[in-house]
């Protein structure tokens, strides 16, 4: 009987992928059986940056010199416009990609555990988080997602009730470095702060621009009694 109900299910899965098959996020193609989120050519295509082998990189932190003490920062792909990595942040974004999210940090925070040094020095990971009314219109914080990913790969607790975005502003997108930090600069207020005290954070965030999301939260978190803070996007842009 149980073999029966496997048999059925499988066959009903079968069915509905062939109906409304899975596409992938970076060419549009229907996903192969042990595909997820990303075609295998676009997966092997996409274009990491290796930063994490390199968290010190001075032409990284130097966004955020003279500003806050970043102690260290690395993304796991370069953003183009056009490209693979441009497509799944939309999707993650825009298209309810929520799970993408997720699992793009999983590999993510997997090859961080093989390639990097920067494990045992995290004690919390936080997302950067929404406004309330943003949250309610999007229905998921796609911030919290790459941070629950990283969680589940790095095996170091994730808090979504300890920094919180108090005010709502317009989208960063078209925005200056100037204009994106006075858009930002009083925006995030921490809770909880006996969670993060003498703790070293990890921010994570979808894509590194200019850094003034991430700058106005580190400083918040750092006032707040955090030992440290270091970054984790997903993408950045090519410095």
């Amino acid at each position: 009987m149980l073999t029966m109900f496997r048999f059925i299910r499988t066959l009903a899965t079968d069915f509905v992928d062939l109906i409304f098959p899975t596409l992938c996020l970076g060419c549009n193609q229907s996903l192969g059986a042990n595909e997820k989120i990303l075609c295998t050519k676009c997966r092997i295509n996409l274009p990491e940056t290796s930063q994490h082998k390199e968290p010190y990189d001075l032409n990284l932190l130097n966004k955020f010199a003279g500003k806050v003490p970043i102690q260290f920062l690395a993304s796991y792909v370069y953003f183009t416009k056009g490209g693979i990595v441009q497509k799944l942040i939309h999707g993650i974004k825009y298209k309810g990609q929520k799970e993408a999210a997720k699992e793009v940090a999983n590999w993510y925070g997997h090859q961080l555990l093989v390639e990097s040094k920067l494990i045992g020095k995290i004690d919390v990971i936080i997302g950067v988080p929404l406004h309330k009314s943003r949250l309610q219109q999007r229905g998921y914080n796609q911030a919290d997602w790459i941070a629950e990913g990283l969680s589940e790969a790095l095996n170091v607790p994730m808090r979504t009730d300890v920094l919180m975005r108090n005010k709502f502003k317009e989208s960063q997108t078209r925005k200056n470095r100037l204009e994106r930090w006075e858009n930002v600069k009083t925006v995030f207020t921490v809770n909880n702060h006996n969670e993060i005290k003498d703790k070293n954070i990890i921010l994570v965030d979808d894509v590194l621009t200019t850094g003034s999301t991430i700058e106005a939260c580190a400083i918040e978190l750092l006032r707040a009694g955090c030992k440290s803070v270091g970054v984790l996007t997903l993408a950045a842009t090519h410095r």
